[in-house]
C-alpha cells in the first residue's frame, strides 16, 4: 500500500531537479514547424511583381467584384490599369513577347522554365537563430543557403520538377530539428479567345483625358449642322468645324492624346473578364503560375476573327510608330504560332484552358444596337447603306441559319489545342445589356445617349431586342456551347463546353439605363435623363460643352455605378474611339466629319459592360475555371461575433469579426497608384 506513495515522491523529486523553465523552452521551440511558400508574381503578363502584391492586396476573398470597388475607390474612378499597361509582356502592338524580362530576370514566357519561390518557416520561430536550408530537385547538388529563421528565402525552381525543401532549425538543447516539404509549381497554360465582350471592350487601360469643346458635322437633309463635344485633352489644333485642319499632321495629334489599350487593335484591356479572371485565380492560389495568352479581338466572328483577320477598328497612335497595318490575324493563326514556340520547348503541351465568348458579332449584334439607338433618319439611311443596321429579324435569320455550322467549325478547330475535348473550353454567354429588372427593359428615350444629336433609344425596338437577346439568342448560345439538342455535336461527351451564365441574373439589375443615389457626382448632375447634358449655344459650347457647367474632365471613367454597361456617353467619355476599319462608304473625311461624330461615341464600347460588370462575369467564371482545371477554393471569408465584453460595456456595439481567407505576402491594403 505504501510502494506508490514513494514512487510518487521519487518522481517528485526527479522532476524538480530539472530546471523547468528550460524544459518549456525546448518543448516551445519543438512546436509545429512547417514550410510555406508561393510562385512570386506569379500572372506571369505582369514583368513586376509590384504590380501583383497591389492587385493581390485589394482581393480579400470576397470576390473580384469587391477587389474592383476597392481598387476604384484607391485611384479616385480613374483606373487602375493605367499604371501597369506598360509594364506588360508585351510589345508596342500589343502582341505577346516570347521572352519577356520579369524583375529582372529574362524568362520564356510561353514556356518557362524555372519559377521565382518565396519559402518561409511557419510555426514558433526562434528569434534571432539562422536555419540552414536546402534545395534539392534532384538534377545535382542541393542548393544550400543559412538565412535568419523568421526571413522568406527566394530562390528560382525549375518547371515540371519536383524540389524538395528542407530546413535545419535550431533548438534550445544544442540539437536541430529538420522539416521537409516538395515544391512542385503547376504552370497553367490558358488561351483567351472571342470578341469584344471577351477582349475588355468598353474599358481602355489608360481612359482617354478630356477638356474643352470640338466641333463635329451632323447630317441634314439641306446641308449639315454643327454640335461641340468634349475635346481631348492636349490636343492643340483647331477645334472647330469651318477651320479644322484634316492634315496628316493633326490626325497625329489627335491620335496622341487618345486613349491607351493593352492592344490597341482588338481593344483588348486588363479590365476583361478573361484578364481579371486568370488573375483572381492567381491570387488565391499560390503554387500555380498563369501563363495567359490574351487574343480576343473586337469585332471579330467565326469566320472573320477566328478563322481569318479582320479589319481593326482601332488604330490609335504608339510611341515610336506612326502607322499600323489597320488589321488583326486570325486568332487561330495566332494561337497556332504560340502553340508551336510552346511546342518547341515541350512538344507534348496542350493548352490547359480556353476561356471564349463568341457568337454576337456572327448575327450583328452591334447592327441591332444600332438599329435601336439610332432615332434620326438620315443617320439611320446611312448607316443601312453601310451594313451597320440589322433588324430583330435580320439577327434571327443570322442565329438560325449560319451560326450552327460556323460553331461547330470553330468548336473542330478547338479540339487539337486541348487534346480533343472541350469540356477544357469555358464559355463564358452574355449578359443582356437593356435590362433594368428582371422581365423589365429599360423604358428608351435619349438618357445616356445624347451624345450625339441623331440618337435616341425607341422603346419599341429596344423592348424587341432585349426579348430577342433572352429568348433567343442566349439560349441558342447555350444549346451551341453545350451540345444540349444541337445536332452539330457528333459526341456531346467531347464535344460540349463548360458553359458560364450565373452573372446574367445579377445584370438584370444592372443595365444601361439604372441610376442610383451612389452614382458618381458628375454623371448625377451632368448626364440628364431627359437628354440635354450639353451645351447649345455655339457661342458658350467651344469652351463649355456641358449644360451643367463642370469640366468635362470630372468624368470618372472608372467610379462605381449603379449600370454595369457603358452607355454612348460613358464610351465617348471613356475611350473616344475613331475607328479606322469602317466599309468605305463609312470611311470618315477628317476628325470633325459626321461619321466620326457617331462612330466615335459607341466605337469604345457603348452596350458592354463596365469594369464592374467585366468583374461580376469573373467571379462566374472563376468556379467554372477551377474545377477544370481541378484545384480548390480557398476556405471562406467567416464571420464570428465578438466574445461578450468581461469590463464596463463598449460604446461601440460588437460588430462581427471577418476572418479572410489566407492569401499571398502582400501589404495590408491597396496602395496608391504608381506615376506613370
Amino acid at each position: 500500500m505504501r510502494f506508490p506513495n514513494i514512487l510518487a515522491l521519487v518522481f517528485a523529486l526527479l522532476f524538480a531537479a530539472a530546471p523547468l523553465d528550460a524544459a518549456f523552452a525546448q518543448l516551445a521551440q519543438t512546436g509545429d514547424f512547417h514550410i510555406v511558400w508561393e510562385v512570386k508574381n506569379r500572372f506571369r503578363l505582369f514583368r513586376n511583381e509590384a504590380d501583383f502584391l497591389r492587385l493581390a492586396a485589394a482581393s480579400r476573398g470576397d470576390g473580384v467584384l469587391a477587389a474592383e470597388r476597392r481598387l476604384e475607390r484607391a485611384t479616385d474612378g480613374l483606373g487602375w490599369a493605367k499604371d501597369i499597361v506598360a509594364d506588360l509582356c508585351l510589345d508596342n502592338f500589343g502582341n505577346l513577347v516570347e521572352t519577356c524580362e520579369r524583375d529582372g530576370v529574362r524568362e520564356n514566357y510561353l514556356a518557362p522554365s524555372n519559377h521565382p519561390i518565396g519559402v518561409t518557416l511557419s510555426g514558433s520561430v526562434p528569434q534571432n537563430a539562422n536555419c540552414v536550408w536546402s534545395f534539392d530537385d534532384g538534377g545535382g547538388p542541393s542548393n544550400q543557403t543559412t538565412a535568419p529563421c523568421d526571413q522568406e528565402v527566394r530562390l528560382r525552381v525549375k518547371s515540371g520538377r519536383t524540389t524538395v525543401a528542407s530546413v535545419d532549425i535550431p533548438l534550445g538543447d544544442g540539437t536541430a530539428q529538420r522539416v521537409s516539404t516538395e515544391i512542385v509549381v503547376r504552370d497553367v497554360l490558358v488561351a483567351g479567345l472571342g470578341d469584344s465582350i471577351a477582349a475588355g471592350e468598353g474599358n481602355p487601360d489608360k481612359a482617354v483625358e478630356l477638356e474643352g469643346g470640338f466641333c463635329f458635322k451632323r447630317f441634314l437633309s439641306g446641308g449639315f449642322s454643327q454640335y461641340f463635344r468634349p475635346s481631348r485633352a492636349g490636343y492643340d489644333d483647331d477645334r472647330s468645324c469651318e477651320n479644322g485642319s484634316s492634315s496628316p499632321g493633326a490626325a497625329r495629334d489627335w491620335n496622341r492624346h487618345g486613349a491607351r489599350w493593352m492592344n490597341p487593335a482588338c481593344h483588348r484591356s486588363l479590365y476583361s473578364y478573361q484578364v481579371r479572371t486568370m488573375l483572381a485565380l492567381a491570387i488565391e492560389q499560390p503554387h500555380i503560375a498563369v501563363t495567359l495568352v490574351p487574343l480576343a479581338c473586337t469585332g471579330a466572328a467565326i469566320d472573320a476573327g477566328m478563322f481569318s483577320g479582320q479589319r481593326a477598328d482601332d488604330c490609335p497612335w504608339v510611341t515610336g510608330i506612326e502607322t499600323c497595318s489597320g488589321t488583326a490575324p486570325a486568332q487561330f493563326t495566332e494561337l497556332r504560332s504560340v502553340m508551336a514556340a510552346v511546342h518547341r520547348q515541350d512538344p507534348k503541351r496542350n493548352l490547359d484552358l480556353v476561356l471564349l465568348t463568341m457568337g454576337a458579332n456572327d448575327v450583328n449584334f452591334a447592327g441591332l444596337v444600332a438599329n435601336v439607338i439610332v432615332d434620326s433618319t438620315a443617320e439611320r439611311i446611312l448607316l443601312r447603306q453601310g451594313g451597320a443596321i440589322a433588324s430583330v429579324a435580320d439577327s434571327l435569320k443570322a442565329l438560325n441559319g449560319d451560326l450552327p455550322d460556323e460553331f461547330s467549325q470553330m468548336r473542330t478547330a478547338l479540339k487539337p489545342f486541348l487534346g480533343g475535348n472541350l469540356d477544357r473550353v469555358v464559355f463564358v454567354s452574355y449578359p443582356n445589356p437593356a435590362m433594368q429588372a428582371p422581365d423589365k427593359p429599360c423604358p428608351g428615350g435619349r438618357d445616356g445617349l445624347d451624345v450625339h444629336p441623331a440618337f435616341g433609344a425607341d422603346s419599341e425596338r429596344l423592348r424587341a431586342a432585349a426579348q430577342f437577346v433572352d429568348a433567343k439568342f442566349l439560349p441558342k448560345i447555350k444549346a451551341l456551347a453545350t451540345c444540349e439538342g444541337n445536332k452539330t455535336c457528333r459526341d456531346p461527351t467531347i464535344d460540349g463546353m463548360t458553359f458560364v451564365d450565373a452573372h446574367q441574373a445579377e445584370f438584370d439589375h444592372h443595365g444601361m439605363c439604372v441610376r442610383a443615389p451612389s452614382d458618381p457626382e458628375f454623371d448625377r448632375h451632368c448626364f440628364s435623363p431627359e437628354g440635354d447634358s450639353f451645351q447649345t449655344d455655339p457661342n458658350a459650347a467651344p469652351d463649355n460643352p456641358m449644360a451643367c457647367g463642370e469640366p468635362p474632365g470630372d468624368y470618372r471613367p472608372y467610379a462605381s455605378r449603379a449600370r454595369w454597361i457603358r452607355t454612348a456617353n460613358d464610351s465617348y467619355f471613356t475611350a473616344m474611339t475613331y475607328p479606322e476599319g469602317m466599309p468605305a462608304i463609312l470611311k470618315p473625311s477628317d476628325i470633325h466629319d459626321a461619321l466620326w461624330g457617331v462612330l466615335s461615341a459607341v466605337y469604345g464600347g457603348a452596350v458592354h459592360p463596365t469594369a464592374e460588370g467585366y468583374a461580376a462575369m469573373a467571379d462566374a467564371a472563376l468556379p467554372a475555371v477551377r474545377g477544370v482545371l481541378g484545384l480548390s477554393a480557398p476556405p471562406a471569408i467567416q464571420s464570428e461575433p465578438l466574445p461578450p465584453p468581461t469590463g464596463p460595456a463598449p460604446a461601440i456595439t460588437p460588430a462581427p469579426v471577418a476572418v479572410p481567407a489566407p492569401q499571398p505576402a502582400a501589404p495590408p491594403d491597396a496602395t496608391p497608384p504608381r506615376t506613370p
